[in-house]
């Protein structure tokens, strides 16, 4: 059975939102869908394309959506579409718009940076070695099956969230001299959300594409599209 998949991707270009989504078209293809490619979210204004879409697989990293935009990817994910995406493009975006975030779930506060002595002015300075653990609920879901804890050397993402989210596997950021807070944070780093008839998955490694294609960064999100996309 084919299956219509839509790709929107665009924002801020530091995270490489086309050759990213890049990586998972062969997948995709491979698992019956055809694909789809907008650059910017007004094709959610688009009721008659949302209906006809199982699955949109979003990389829009900060951003702004229309009033009318953010009301057609709300209606269409209640109806069943099958929202997915990883780091920015689904964790940060779309910053002033607070029913983006009540739709998601969880939405990225920041990324602590190293030691400020240590700093050399980069990217890299905010990558930190963080173990990625798998919750109770991850241990038996079929998103995360074969997938055991694992340590990335990455953005550490701090996400705001609610809860009615189902988190997957989630990671500590530990307390430092140098930060402002003074006891562990846990933030959640893989889970799903079911809203109306449709299902919403988000991990939030992957701010460059040597992460989206480490073996169990690239595994979780695979099977989370297929988790999240319409089921008819």
């Amino acid at each position: 059975m084919t299956r219509n998949a839509l790709i929107v991707r665009g924002g801020w270009a530091g995270h490489h939102p086309v050759e990213a989504t890049d990586l998972f078209v062969p997948f995709l293809q491979a698992q019956g869908f055809d694909i789809a490619i907008e650059a910017s979210p007004d094709v959610y204004a688009d009721a008659e394309r949302m209906a006809a879409t199982d699955l949109i697989v979003q990389s829009v990293t900060m951003s702004e959506i229309s009033t009318e935009a953010l009301r057609g990817l709300r209606s269409a994910v209640e109806a069943g579409t099958g929202l997915a995406g990883w780091h920015g493009g689904i964790a940060d975006s779309y910053r002033s718009s607070s029913d983006y975030l009540h739709l998601v779930g969880g939405q990225f506060a920041t990324h602590p940076s190293r030691d400020p002595g240590e700093t050399v002015g980069d990217e890299s300075d905010n990558y930190l070695a963080h173990d990625i653990e798998l919750t109770a609920l991850g241990r038996t879901h079929e998103i995360m099956q074969g997938v055991d804890d694992f340590t990335l050397v990455t953005e550490q993402y701090w996400v705001l969230h609610d809860d009615l989210i189902d988190v997957l596997a989630t990671t500590t950021h530990p307390v430092q001299p140098y930060h402002p807070w003074h006891r562990p944070i846990v933030s959640p780093v893989v889970w799903t959300r079911e809203w109306g008839a449709g299902r919403v998955f988000v991990a939030t490694p992957g701010h460059s594409l040597d992460v989206l294609a480490e073996p169990n960064v690239r595994t979780i999100i695979e099977r989370g599209m297929l988790w999240a996309a319409r089921t008819r």
